[in-house]
C-alpha cells in the first residue's frame, strides 16, 4: 500500500484545513488508517484513526471535538478535517495504514505497516 498526504499549509489560528491521504493498493479498503503528527523535537503523536468500514473512529485527546476523520473507500482516500486550529497543532502530519485484524492498537505508531511521506501544517498565532 502506497500512501500520499496532501492539503497541508500555513494558516492562522482559528482556521480550518482538510488533509487527504490517497492510497494505492487493492486491499486498502480492508485496512485501518490513522493520522499521526510530529513536531520538531517531539515524539510522533496519535491524532485519529478509522476502521476499514468507516466505523470505529478514535481521536487523540488534544484534537477531540476539533478534528474529524472520514474515509471514502471508493476513492481510496481518508480525510482529516481540522477545525479551530491552534499553534500547538503545528507539525508534520502523516497517514498510516495497518491490518487491524491482527490485533494491536490504533493509537500506537509501531502497529502500522505503511506510511506516507507527511505534509506540513503550520498554524500562526
Amino acid at each position: 500500500v502506497h500512501m500520499v498526504e496532501s492539503g497541508g499549509g500555513l494558516v492562522q489560528a482559528g482556521d480550518s484545513l482538510r488533509l487527504s491521504c490517497a492510497a494505492s493498493g487493492r486491499t486498502f479498503s480492508s485496512y485501518t488508517v490513522g493520522w499521526f503528527r510530529q513536531a520538531p523535537g517531539e515524539e510522533r503523536e496519535f491524532v485519529a484513526a478509522i476502521g476499514w468500514s468507516g466505523g470505529r473512529e478514535s481521536y487523540g485527546n488534544s484534537v477531540k471535538d476539533r478534528f474529524t476523520i472520514s474515509r471514502d473507500n471508493a476513492k481510496n482516500t481518508v480525510y482529516l478535517q481540522m477545525n479551530t486550529l491552534e499553534p500547538k497543532d503545528t507539525a508534520v502530519y502523516y497517514c498510516a495504514a495497518r491490518d487491524g485484524s491482527g490485533g494491536g492498537r490504533d493509537d500506537y505508531p509501531r502497529f502500522y505497516d505503511y506510511w506516507g511521506q507527511g505534509t506540513q501544517v503550520t498554524v500562526s498565532s
